[in-house]
C-alpha cells in the first residue's frame, strides 16, 4: 500500500512522484518480498570485525569526498546492504542464522527502529492504514527477539528528535556524543566478541551547522526533500550533508582513540538518494546503488584513556506514541 501523505508530497513536487508511486508499488514492494524470502547483499556477521560503527545513510561517495580529511579513513571499499531502509536491515541482519553470533554481540544504537523492530514488533502487527505494505512484508523475516543480542542499548533515550538537551538540537537526531560515551564505556567494561555501534548521522535533519552556529535549522536542513522540489539546488543540500556527516566522524575519530579494537569496520546500514535513478531518500527495497551499497573501512582502535565516558546507560522507557512523533520528525512513516 502506498502512504497517502507520500502521494500528496509526490503531487505538489512532479519530479518526486514516481519514486512515491510507481516505483514504490511495482519495484520497491516486489524487491522487499523477495528480500523476505532470500537474502539480496551481505550480512555483516558474515564479516571480520570486532567494532562495527554504523554511519545511517552514508553514502560510498560521500565518505570518499571528506576522507582525506580524516587520518583513518584509508581505502574505502563497498558492500551491497542487505536492506534499503533501517528497518529492513535490522531485520534483515538480526536473524537466526546468526544467533550464536549475536548472543554474544552488544548492539548500541540511535536508530529509531532498532527498538520497533526488534522489541515492539511492530511491524508484525501494525495495521495496513498505519504502515506501508514494504514494512509490513518484513514480518516474514525470522528475525531474533532483542533479547537474543548479547546487550541491547536503545540510545534514542539521549535527545530524541524534537526534544532539547545540551549537546544537539531541538530539530535534530540523538548527537553522536552519546553513541560515542557508551560504546567507550562498553568496550571497557564488558568482554564481548563484537561490539555494534549504530550512529544516526548523516541521517537528516542537518543540525551540524546549526548548532555551531546556534540558529534554527534551514528547509534544507530539516526538510532537504521538500528544498530540492522547490529549488533544484543540489549543491546546498550535499554540503549539508557532507557537513553532518563531518560531524559524526569527529566523533568516530575520538571513539578509536579510546577503544581496545584490532579490526574495527565503518559502514552504513544504507545510504541516501539525491534524485538519483528518479528515487529520492531511502526505502526497504531499494536496488537503487546510492541506497543499496554501502561504504566498507577497515581500521583498528587503540584505548589511550584520554576520554572519560560520563553517562549512565538509557532507561528506555519510551512510550510508543512518543517513538512515532519522533519518526514523523525525521521524515518517516511505517
Amino acid at each position: 500500500m502506498v502512504d497517502r501523505s507520500d502521494i500528496r508530497k509526490g503531487l505538489k513536487y512532479p519530479k518526486q512522484a514516481i519514486d512515491k508511486t510507481i516505483s514504490e508499488a511495482f519495484l520497491r514492494v516486489p524487491l522487499t518480498y523477495l528480500n523476505t524470502k532470500t537474502t539480496i547483499g551481505t550480512n555483516v556477521f558474515c564479516r571480520d570485525w570486532d567494532v562495527l560503527i554504523l554511519l545511517d545513510t552514508c553514502r560510498i561517495d560521500a565518505l570518499r569526498e571528506v576522507a582525506p580529511e580524516y587520518d583513518f579513513l584509508t581505502t574505502i571499499g563497498s558492500m551491497r546492504s542487505v536492506g534499503g531502509r533501517s528497518p529492513e536491515w535490522i531485520a534483515k541482519t538480526f536473524t537466526k542464522p546468526y544467533e550464536d553470533t549475536i548472543r554474544e554481540t552488544a548492539y548500541l544504537s540511535a536508530n529509531v527502529f532498532s527498538r520497533q523492530v526488534l522489541q515492539e514488533r511492530q511491524h508484525e502487527s501494525i495495521s495496513k492504514k498505519d504502515s506501508s505494505l514494504s514494512y509490513r512484508l518484513l514480518s516474514h523475516i525470522p528475525t531474533v527477539d532483542v533479547s537474543d543480542i548479547g546487550h541491547f542499548e536503545y540510545l534514542y533515550e539521549y535527545e530524541p528528535v524534537g526534544e532539547d538537551g545540551p549537546l544537539g538540537h531541538i530539530d535534530g537526531g540523538t548527537p553522536p556524543r552519546y553513541i560515542t560515551d557508551r560504546g567507550i564505556q562498553v568496550g571497557r567494561e564488558y568482554d564481548f566478541d563484537r561490539i555494534i555501534l549504530h550512529y544516526l548521522q548523516p541521517h537528516p535533519p542537518y543540525m551540524a551547522n546549526a548548532i555551531r552556529k546556534n540558529r534554527e535549522l534551514e528547509k534544507y536542513e530539516r526538510d532537504w526533500w521538500g528544498y530540492l522540489g522547490d529549488t533544484g539546488d543540489y549543491e546546498t543540500v550535499w554540503n549539508a550533508y557532507l557537513d553532518e556527516l563531518r560531524f559524526v566522524l569527529d566523533d568516530v575519530e575520538l571513539l578509536l582513540e579510546n577503544i581496545e579494537a584490532e579490526k574495527v569496520a565503518i559502514s552504513s546500514d544504507h545510504g541516501e538518494a539525491f534524485g538519483e535513478y528518479w528515487e529520492f531518500g531511502h526505502n526497504n527495497g531499494s536496488m537503487n546503488p546510492k541506497v543499496r551499497n554501502v561504504p566498507w573501512v577497515e581500521t583498528s582502535g587503540t584505548d589511550t584513556n584520554s576520554f572519560i565516558p560520563s553517562i549512565d546507560p538509557p532507561t528506555m522507557t519510551k512510550p510508543m506514541n512518543d517513538i512515532e512523533s519522533q519518526l514523523a520528525a525525521l521524515g518517516y512513516k511505517n
